[in-house]
């Protein structure tokens, strides 16, 4: 990310964590002055408009007093930078942070691990887990040896600075990285020194369990939580941050892509009809914002580019259906590698690729079909839409000498090569402006055999 985007995205978290606070200063302290705490649930890929959401709670929590600040966190992991930028403005809150993965069969995977490492307090469900922290390219590109290495270096090394300053376990802590292994929430709560700060059924079983319980702050300073009769505040997205972070999803995303493929299809193939192009540059639109965000392989684009270009060339090229079968093989292959990521909520199904890119396939065909056989359609208007029409002559007409021909119920001075009497049916042959070359109508021939 940019430094010019990270200091937006900065700007953008102060102004919602403005609002927020705004929103709940009357009675922020409600209830006779009961300790109040934020709570905020991530439940997806981190990037940044979660980032955004997430700093902007902490931030809101900060101003408005708040005794703590909890995150429910459930998700297969996202981008290192947005992490990043979560965890500074983590370490530097005035509130302290509470990182509960719940409900029960939940995770917090690759870059979650680091936000829960980060945290003031670590709690897990029953039956979740975390860790598998190693890092992936966010390309899609493999990275090679050397970098690898420098990636997993520089992540172990803000897992072990997050652990120790935490007072957790660094060695598992570093082997989430290097060996991205996982650990379920007894053991890491088990584990000496403990992973996780203690295990918690419910949210209203963390908070009871908090309750007097004194943490060491990030700067080594201590602080015990008084949270009874806490009065809690939800803090839910904006439906801003809920819009663009349900396009940021792999399955959305490569949907926005092919319905905007198709709408800037259809317009190529019907100038004028305005709605698909504007629909199809708009689904792009997003879904390019999806693709800075994910991490899109750039092999698996060009794939579908490949395929689409095969699909058209299949109308105008006689391959007996070679083209077709390679454009689609084309497009399943390049929307299967279209994000390249280990974690399974990053990629994309059969499930969701097969039915998009058949039906896409289909509507794609039958649009350059039709765009060819129109043409090759004889013309109907204009000059060339009287080629070969058969009318009536009107007056006789010599070589040299023009008469008059009634064609499309319209009378027309003509000339022929010809002698053609009044009455003869005549076939237009040529048009020279307002004047016709006419010859007369060849008879129909007999079948062979007929009488």
């Amino acid at each position: 990310m940019t430094r010019r985007t990270r200091r937006v995205a900065g700007w953008l978290g102060t102004a919602a964590a403005g609002l927020l606070l705004l929103a709940v200063s009357p009675g922020a302290q409600g209830g006779g002055g009961a300790p109040l705490v934020y709570h905020a649930v991530l439940d997806g890929i981190i990037h940044p408009v979660t980032a955004e959401y997430l700093i902007g709670t902490i931030r809101a929590a900060d101003a408005a007093g708040a005794a703590l600040t909890v995150i429910t966190l459930r998700t297969p992991g996202g981008l290192v930078d947005s992490t990043l930028e979560i965890n500074q403005v983590m370490l530097a809150a005035k509130t302290p942070v509470v990182v509960y993965v719940a409900p029960s069969g939940s995770r917090a995977a690759s870059a979650g691990f680091l936000i829960a490492m980060a945290a003031d307090v670590l709690a897990m469900a029953p039956g979740t887990h975390i860790g598998a922290a190693h890092p992936v390219g966010t390309g899609g590109e493999p990275l090679d040896e050397t970098m690898a290495k420098k990636a997993a270096e520089d992540v172990a090394a803000q897992a072990r600075s997050l652990a120790e300053g935490r007072g957790r376990n660094v060695k598992l802590a570093e082997e989430a990285v290097f060996e991205s292994k996982s650990f379920t929430d007894e053991e890491a709560a088990n584990a000496k020194p403990p992973l996780a700060d203690l295990i918690a059924p419910s949210f209203d079983a963390l908070l009871a369990s908090l309750d007097g319980h004194t943490i060491r702050r990030f700067n080594g300073r201590e602080e015990t939580l008084h949270l009874a009769g806490a009065r809690v505040v939800d803090v839910p997205m904006s439906w801003r941050q809920q819009l663009l972070s349900a396009i940021a999803h792999p399955q959305v995303a490569y949907l926005l892509f092919s319905l905007g493929t198709l709408g800037l299809t259809i317009e190529l193939w019907s100038p004028g009809a305005i709605v698909p192009g504007v629909v199809g540059g708009l689904c792009l639109l997003l879904a390019f914002f999806a693709f800075q965000i994910l991490p899109v392989n750039y092999a698996g684009l060009l794939l579908i580019a490949f395929g689409l270009l095969l699909l058209v060339l299949e109308i105008k090229v006689t391959s007996y259906g070679l083209l077709a079968v390679g454009g689609i093989t084309s497009l399943v292959f390049g929307s299967l590698m279209l994000f390249a990521s280990p974690m399974p909520g990053m990629r994309l199904d059969l499930t969701i690729v097969l039915p998009v890119t058949l039906g896409l396939s289909a509507i794609i065909l039958f649009l350059v079909r039709l765009a060819v056989q129109s043409q090759r359609r004889r013309a109907t208007t204009g000059d060339a839409g009287m080629l070969d029409e058969v009318g009536v002559a009107l007056s006789a007409i010599e070589p040299g000498v023009p008469g008059r021909v009634a064609v499309h119920g319209e009378i027309w001075t003509a000339t022929a090569s010809e002698s053609i009497a009044n009455g003869e049916e005549i076939q237009v042959t040529a048009v020279h402006g307002l004047k016709l070359t006419v010859r007369r109508a060849r008879p129909a021939v007999a079948p062979q055999g007929g009488k």
